[in-house]
């Protein structure tokens, strides 16, 4: 990527409707309840996941927001064995990245509502010094929206690379470089590493949908639609946290 990646003035005009919306507090707490998140799910995943159980699994998938529902669904249709096996083949470091992202999103492709979701959701928490988040409300290809798109400059194409894990590694250095700048700007402070960002990037997307639901929907529909920190806890994962 050359020249600017970040829509700084954008994204500051987010940050101010975020913090209109959500205190700084908030913010960190739910920043805070990533990070435990992240050591759940590596506590659960530490025996390799080849090695779980159907139930174990369960709880694996409901940590994820686009999975949480479905978990018995994708259980019944990919088996046990066969996730489990999927699983560990992604984390394991011994292969790139791209190579494995492709490949669980091969298996994937079948099961109701795993899409991108899961395997980025699993790459990050379990390693999220060395992995980034990717979920379709942070960068969809099929429609080209996002919150990512929202904070980016025009010219950024969040859809290059012929494959899902060579899009993985774009949709990559497009957040580091918003979480560089975020830091500087402070709008992705809210935790420590990603999970600043992470934070910043579901508000985004929560303030959007507020903004999108006001124009289209009646007041009446839109007053369904969760507060914001809990709309950020849904998007993230950590409405309910599970442990």
């Amino acid at each position: 990527m050359t020249g600017a990646v970040v829509d700084t003035p954008s994204a500051q005009e987010f940050e101010r409707e975020i913090a209109s919306r959500v205190s700084h507090a908030d913010l960190a707490a739910i920043a805070g309840d990533l990070d435990r998140k992240s050591r759940s799910l590596r506590e659960l995943l530490a025996p390799g996941a080849d090695r779980l159980d159907g139930a174990a699994l369960r709880q694996v998938l409901r940590w994820v927001f686009a999975t949480r529902r479905r978990a018995d669904a994708i259980l019944a249709q990919a088996g046990p064995e066969r996730l489990g096996a999927a699983i560990a083949s992604l984390l394991d470091p011994g292969e790139p990245v791209t190579a494995r992202l492709d490949r669980f999103g091969a298996f994937a492709a079948g099961l109701p509502g795993a899409g991108c979701d899961l395997a980025g959701e699993l790459l990050h928490f379990t390693d999220p010094g060395r992995y980034w988040l990717w979920t379709r409300w942070l960068w969809d290809p099929a429609t080209e929206t996002g919150a990512l798109r929202l904070v980016t400059t025009d010219d950024i194409d969040l859809g290059e690379g012929a494959s899902r894990g060579e899009m993985y590694l774009t949709v990559g250095r497009a957040t580091a470089f918003l979480d560089e700048t975020g830091k500087a700007a402070g709008f992705t402070g809210a935790g420590p590493g990603l999970f600043g960002t992470d934070v910043f990037l579901a508000a985004v997307y929560g303030v959007y949908m507020f903004t999108v639901l006001r124009m289209r929907m009646t007041q009446e529909f839109t007053r369904l639609v969760p507060p914001l920190p809990d709309l950020i806890r849904r998007l993230l994962g950590v409405y309910h946290l599970e442990v």
